[in-house]
């Protein structure tokens, strides 16, 4: 199967605020379970370096990596929703706005 960008919400909720919302990973995977593995090992290695003071790890060789990480809040991984990226911005341009 060829790659194709996928796109993984996975739930996550404030350790200390009660405040809740979806984190959005994407990429280029072979299959919706290669997109959620995938995401995974990059927020875990995420996690470490932030918790060793190291630089986020950038560009895995397959294109995932990780642009920062916020300590305080916990992702439902199991809850995890994988499927074909959708652009959040595509009715922006669908029709004239307005003003």
């Amino acid at each position: 199967m060829s790659e194709r960008y996928f796109e993984l919400n996975v739930p996550i909720r404030s350790t200390d605020r009660g405040q809740r919302g979806v984190h959005v990973f994407t990429c280029r995977a072979d299959c919706d379970s290669a997109d959620l593995q995938a995401a995974h090992e990059v927020y875990d290695a995420a996690r470490a370096a932030a918790a060793a003071g190291r630089e986020m790890p950038h560009g895995r060789p397959d294109g995932w990596g990780s642009c920062g990480y916020r300590p305080g809040w916990e992702l439902d991984w199991p809850a995890a929703k994988a499927g074909p990226r959708r652009n959040p911005y595509s009715w922006f341009n669908s029709s004239p706005i307005e003003l």
